[in-house]
């Protein structure tokens, strides 16, 4: 018995021994594998520009919508029948300060200014009647030897009432001349008709609206600014009781193509936006129909949408960059003097989509205007395509 387990313990031995060989040379017998040297990668290539801060006076854009300076509704003062209307009386009609653009019937105001005439003639008729009469008093008093004579008898008081009653008839005439003035209803300045109201034939009484006009020699446009526009103007100039002129620039599109016209920053509006918290500066074009001078511009009409730009006031240390070099979280990046990638924050004054300028960079900062994507700060880089001062 104990030399069977002797022979069991011996045959186990030797399989636990040859195990452990085998497994020796399997873990020692593999190749070791050939060493492999480690190349170091190039450095990744950026486009850079160095940074000129300057002094630049920024355009400021906006948008608004052109409003004639002056529109009115011209409205009747007499009552009639309204017996004939100019060609130039319709909508879209252009008209000269006095043109008449309707006239009403004048036959009663004929009629009452011929009896404020007979009343006038009168008047005066009496008056010079009661200075004969005083003429006469005062012979008859001298007559009698008396050097003074009371006022009632030379006939003064008398006098006083007939001229009194020559004014009053003088003044019922002019008023019944004026009347018979304002049958013709006239053009108080030169203008456009924006809308016609009444029509050939139709009676009219006194207060009623007969067309809608406004002034062509100018017209108006009210720009909305933020309140990070408004910082970029020159607010003295604004807020100036006689402002000096400041030359704006109007563009809108008309029949296909864009057009410009100059005007002038005139001042601002009386008060602020309520709903949406905007300033508004106004600018006004003079003659936006081209009246006055020969041009083939189309005209500047009451209604059409424009774009402005206005020129700024001059802000210290402006850098130009590229739009693409502004980061999303407002950094752009720029490599410092160990050609490392870093970090730094600016603020965006404004962007056209192709440049931006903006506040904070130092002279002379190498600023990265292409990146590849995914480059992180902290990266060492290579620069290339180095350009001095601002992009144009």
């Amino acid at each position: 018995m104990p030399t069977l387990r002797f022979k069991s313990f011996l045959q186990a031995l030797v399989v636990v021994v040859i195990g452990a060989f085998i497994a020796f040379k399997v873990l020692t017998g593999k190749p070791k594998p050939d060493p492999k040297i480690i190349v170091a990668s190039a450095p990744i290539e950026v486009s850079i520009l160095l940074a000129n801060p300057v002094a630049q006076s920024l355009m400021v854009s906006t948008q608004g919508t052109v409003e004639p300076s002056v529109a009115t509704r011209l409205s009747s003062e007499v009552m009639g029948q309204v017996l004939e209307i100019s060609e130039d009386y319709r909508p879209g009609g252009f008209f000269k300060a006095g043109d008449v653009l309707l006239r009403v019937d004048d036959t009663q105001y004929r009629l009452a200014l011929a009896r404020a005439e007979s009343q006038l003639a009168a008047a005066r008729q009496r008056l010079a009647e009661e200075r004969g009469r005083a003429l006469q008093a005062e012979r008859e008093w001298r007559d009698l030897g008396s050097a003074s004579a009371n006022a009632l008898f030379l006939r003064k008081p008398q006098i006083e009432a007939a001229q009194a009653a020559v004014q009053a008839a003088d003044i019922e005439v002019a008023k019944a001349q004026r009347d018979l003035d304002k049958t013709k209803i006239t053009a108080p300045f030169d203008g456009r008709v924006r809308q016609k109201l009444v029509d050939l034939g139709q009676y009219i009484g006194v207060g009623v609206p007969v067309a809608e006009v406004y002034s062509t020699d100018e017209v108006r446009i009210e720009l909305p600014l933020t309140d990070k526009q408004l910082a970029m103007l020159d607010l003295s100039l604004l807020e100036s009781t006689h402002p000096e002129v400041e030359q704006v620039t109007v563009s809108a599109r008309v029949a296909g193509q864009t057009w410009e016209w100059a005007g002038r920053l005139i001042g601002t509006s009386a008060d602020v936006d309520i709903q949406s918290r905007v300033h508004f500066v106004v600018v006004a074009v003079d003659d936006p129909f081209g009246f006055e001078s020969a041009t083939s511009f189309p005209p500047l009409t009451p209604g059409l949408f424009v774009s402005a730009n206005l020129r700024g006031k001059p802000i210290e240390k402006v850098t130009e960059l590229p739009r693409n070099a502004i980061h999303t979280d407002g950094t752009i990046r720029y490599v410092d003097d160990q050609d490392v990638l870093r970090a730094w924050n600016v603020e965006l004054l404004q962007s056209d989509g192709q440049r931006a300028w903006v506040l904070g960079v130092k002279a002379d900062m190498r600023v990265v205007t292409e990146l590849p994507a995914g480059v992180l700060a902290g990266t060492r880089v290579r620069t290339v395509d180095t350009l001095a001062g601002a992009v144009n």
